[in-house]
């Protein structure tokens, strides 16, 4: 499936799609997010949403209709919540696209559009939901009153397959075994980001550290950071900062300032050190969150061998009734 044909056939069957709403949990939520701010952003006649799922079904808006686009993500497409937002998308009229990596999943066989994507550390970024969703994004910006940087996010999305391998062996050499090892001193840890990668700054926290590693740990949005939360900082709290590299940059370099004079521990990851200023600076915002994520990946990796703790070990999620 390619973004161009599914918006245009979507436009065609619908006549216009005047909002969107990106729907699903955790780290299939977190995917989308980026999507929904360039809509946020760049769009003159477009409204967008973002709802974790089940806020969705108890907070569905009264415009959700006949003229709406629900993209939902469930990636073992089984997912209760997500599929309670899609069945009642469909109840109200809206056209409903589903991202999954299970094609034999409940999801799969529900009267919507599904994309099965396929998963792994070597799948393009073009095929995951962090690249399908901008795709699908500047594909409705494009065909509904068009998007100047189409080329670019196209472009983009493909350099990051030359980005991801660099900065995975970067990342291990250089800053992988000092995270493991601070993570061993500090039982806790906040994590810092700004902008469109603030999803993976929250994913980091929540879905490679909390869940997957039992760390303890607190995201917090670098604009945001000298409006309360700076007040905490002071020697031996560690600190771990995402610096982007697109315009939403300044922000974290004003915290990065603050820290350095402040604290003792601190851990710098700077996007533009691993490959990010080969991508279009037009689209680097929507893309950060696509090095990160990988950056996010390796690191829980090394946290988990030093740790002895299988990252895909649990002892609640699907485990006990909840």
């Amino acid at each position: 499936m390619k973004a161009y044909s599914l918006v245009k056939d979507i436009i065609a069957e619908r006549g216009s799609i005047e909002e969107v709403y990106w729907v699903a949990c955790g780290g299939s939520l977190i995917d989308l997010l980026p999507a929904h701010m360039l809509l946020e952003r760049e769009s003159c006649r477009l409204v967008s949403s973002a709802y974790t799922a089940r806020e969705f079904c108890i907070s569905a808006p009264k415009r959700l209709g006949e003229h709406s686009l629900v993209v939902a993500c469930s990636h073992s497409g089984n997912t209760p919540e997500a599929l309670d937002a899609c069945a009642l998308a469909l109840e109200r009229g809206a056209k409903v696209v589903a991202l999954t990596d299970n094609a034999d999943s409940k999801i799969a066989h529900e009267p919507l559009v599904c994309w099965v994507y396929p998963w792994g550390t070597d799948v393009p970024a073009g095929e995951v939901p962090s690249g399908i969703a901008p795709l699908i994004a500047a594909e409705l910006l494009e065909q509904q009153e068009e998007y100047e940087h189409l080329s670019g996010m196209y472009q983009g999305v493909g350099i990051m397959d030359n980005v991801l391998p660099a900065a995975r062996r970067k990342v291990n050499e250089e800053l992988a075994p000092q995270f493991a090892a601070l993570c061993q001193e500090h039982p806790f840890l906040y994590i810092l980001g700004s902008g469109p990668n603030f999803c993976q700054t929250y994913g980091f926290a929540i879905c490679s550290l909390m869940e997957m590693q039992w760390q303890s740990c607190s995201y917090i949005h670098s604009g945001e950071y000298f409006h309360g939360p700076f007040e905490v900082t002071e020697p031996g709290v560690f600190y771990f900062l995402q610096m982007g590299s697109s315009e939403f940059r300044t922000m974290d370099e004003r915290a990065l300032a603050f820290l350095r004079e402040h604290t003792d521990t601190l851990m710098v990851l700077d996007a533009l050190e691993y490959g990010m200023d080969q991508v279009p600076e037009s689209v680097r915002a929507y893309l950060d969150p696509v090095l990160f994520y990988a950056m996010n990946v390796e690191l829980r990796a090394a946290r988990g061998k030093v740790f002895g703790h299988d990252p895909d070990y649990r002892r609640y999620m699907g485990v006990v009734s909840y």
